[in-house]
């Protein structure tokens, strides 16, 4: 079992050569109303296969891989086009 953080996402980006743009859905409890909204985070995540925009994935940190890569693509949940 790892030790590193596994996150689940949306890919929104595949326009690089193995590389994805990855969005992150976070709930978070609004400090005063106590409302949940949604905070969105971006990764940029290394891949040896193609994905396609829409395609739910599990993605994983790791070293340093570019100036912006930190994350490598484990698992391809979802195929789903937007």
């Amino acid at each position: 079992m790892s030790k590193r953080m596994t996150m689940k996402g949306t890919v929104i980006g595949n326009k690089m050569q193995k590389t994805v743009v990855v969005e992150i859905i976070n709930k978070v409890a609004h400090p005063m109303y106590k409302k949940y909204v949604n905070r969105k985070t971006k990764v940029y995540a290394h891949t040896e296969s193609p994905l396609d925009a829409g395609a739910t994935v599990v993605v994983q940190e790791s070293k340093p891989i570019s100036a912006l890569k930190r994350w490598i693509v484990v698992d391809v949940v979802n195929t789903d086009k937007k």
